[in-house]
């Protein structure tokens, strides 16, 4: 009974691992904002590598655009090389942004929301649900396109469908290219985001609105060997550790990384650094805190299970009652058996095969036969005849 209790244990325990398991799986694709990678490059050799400056790090686009030129030549160093035939085809393509705050007016309204200035191909990065419209990228000429949220639609317009309308941010004429939602719930408003948000351009922000500074930089590209991307961004901008915190968001979710989390409980929210995250990197490390946490969990089970399961192995092999010369001797004799049995079946079939040829053999002997008797009596009837001649 004791056995049987648990054994149905160790089930269970297995049982719950195997749920953990796939929890965890699903909620390390959850965030969109990390899987750039695999968006990019469906053969998994890309690297995603995002780097978070605190507002002493004086970042700015120069040095940015001085990175930016040094990466196809680190690549091409590499052996690394575009062979697509696509002539817009890209190696790597790269977003950054900075936190802040503009106003906001409309005919019908205004509105004093937070904003973040981005550069780059942001939304490539960062997909958020559109509730109509579309995105615009950093690099575009025109530098007039702003993306809002919801709220901030109906705070200026009173309806959410209102891309292509104009607003005015500093009495500069602004295009709503897209509206989205904002990402909703606690952890979500833990992260900054329990607030109106409107996306603009890092010009906007820096001539018509409070800029903070450039406090986040991200890039993919391919990673001929491991750890080849982040080491190039941490060599490019990682000078500082106090200032700078290089991530890479690859792995970041992967076992590994979760159990090297978990050895740094109680330390990972002791922080020195200056830096103030957006609130997809707040939203990122809040997953990573929960899939630290599950996995935790997902170990004590496994462990657990395959305790018991070692335990009853161990008791049933010690009151088996039979011996490895036992099941050995008895392997011998069914496989002599089946050679015995195998070797009277072929015979069988031989003897079946003789039997059904020799009718066949005798056949032409009994017709030639036959043949030869009729020739002779023609030919005895012949002499016959001739000798009453």
């Amino acid at each position: 009974m004791k056995k049987r209790i648990l054994g149905i244990s160790g089930a269970i325990s297995l049982c719950i691992f195997l749920i953990l398991l796939l929890v965890i799986g699903h909620l390390s694709g959850v965030q969109q904002s990390q899987q750039m990678a695999k968006r990019w490059s469906k053969n998994g050799n890309a690297a995603q590598v995002s780097c978070f400056f605190s507002v002493d790090s004086n970042i700015d686009q120069n040095q940015i655009l001085s990175f930016e030129h040094s990466i196809d030549n680190k690549l091409a160093e590499a052996s690394v090389i575009q062979e697509s035939e696509n002539p817009g085809a890209r190696l790597w393509v790269d977003a950054y942004s900075a936190d802040g705050s503009v106003f906001i007016t409309s005919d019908k309204g205004y509105v004093q929301t937070n904003a973040i200035g981005i550069g780059g191909d942001f939304f490539l990065f960062h997909p958020m649900t559109l509730v109509s419209g579309s995105y615009f990228s950093g690099n575009d000429l025109m530098q007039d396109y702003c993306v809002i949220d919801r709220d901030v639609a109906w705070q200026l317009f009173g309806a959410s469908d209102v891309a292509g309308m104009t607003v005015f941010i500093g009495n500069v004429p602004h295009i709503i290219v897209g509206v989205v939602e904002r990402p909703k719930g606690r952890l979500a408003e833990a992260a900054g985001l329990d607030g109106t948000l409107v996306f603009v351009s890092y010009k906007t922000l820096t001539e018509l609105g409070q800029n903070n500074g450039i406090n986040h930089y991200e890039v993919v590209m391919p990673n001929p060997v491991t750890s080849f991307a982040e080491n190039m961004v941490s060599e490019s901008f990682g000078s500082n550790p106090q200032t700078v915190e290089v991530v890479e968001n690859t792995t970041r979710y992967s076992l590994l990384s979760r159990l090297e989390l978990l050895t740094q409980f109680g330390l990972r929210s002791m922080n020195g650094k200056a830096i103030i995250y957006p609130y997809w990197e707040n939203i990122a490390r809040g997953y990573e805190d929960i899939l630290a946490l599950l996995t935790f969990f997902e170990m004590l089970f496994l462990v657990y299970a395959v305790a018991i399961a070692l335990g009853l192995f161990i008791s049933w092999w010690r009151h088996k009652g039979w011996t490895i010369k036992d099941k050995v001797r008895i392997l011998k004799d069914r496989l002599e058996r089946l050679k015995d049995k195998m070797y009277a079946k072929r015979h069988t079939a031989r003897l079946k095969k003789a039997d059904t040829e020799k009718p066949i053999k005798e056949k032409p002997i009994k017709e030639k036969a036959i043949k030869e008797k009729r020739v002779k009596e023609k030919r005895e009837k012949r002499v016959k005849e001739e000798r009453v001649k």
